[in-house]
């Protein structure tokens, strides 16, 4: 479902707080409350918005280091096969498949670098995985929980 304007400045002002009040919102945008509640509405029953969450610093839960982890599989692995061989790794956050050389990127926290090299193992010792290359984060130094809104609209269909 493609945002217009109004929908896409409310879905970052949630995404940044998603505890702020539709009032407060509403204010922002030039809305009323129930203006923006109706807009909510309508963008979760399309999908657009897929819930509501609280982030957590995950050094507050006793996982001090981060890792990226490079995963390359044997020739047939789909990704619903690196689905659900990492869905069962509490320490796995995300996991994308890419382009380039390796199949997967993983993002993986851990309480200490012992923690990781454990996780890294177990991972490694999967079916599907033929080889690992892992990075250790020292410090992230952007991270947004959604894209940031863009200056000026992209491009539409020519």
């Amino acid at each position: 479902m493609p945002l217009d304007g109004l929908d896409e400045r409310i879905v970052h002002a949630l995404a940044a707080d998603a505890r702020r009040s539709y009032a407060d919102i509403g204010a922002e945008v030039g809305l009323s409350a129930p203006a923006v509640k109706r807009r909510v509405d309508r963008l979760l029953a399309a999908g657009a918005i897929t819930g509501f969450t609280v982030r957590v610093d995950p050094a507050a839960l006793g996982w001090q280091t981060e890792a990226l982890v490079e995963l390359y599989c044997r020739h047939n692995t789909s990704p619903a096969d690196i689905r659900r061989g990492l869905a069962r790794y509490p320490e796995v956050v995300s996991a994308s498949t890419v382009t380039g050389e390796a199949d997967a990127v993983v993002q993986v926290f851990a309480a200490d670098v012992r923690h990781f090299e454990g996780v890294l193992e177990r991972i490694a010792s999967e079916a599907f995985v033929i080889r690992t290359k892992s990075v250790l984060v020292l410090s992230p130094l952007v991270r947004r929980h959604a894209p940031a809104a863009a200056a000026d609209p992209p491009p539409g269909p020519a």
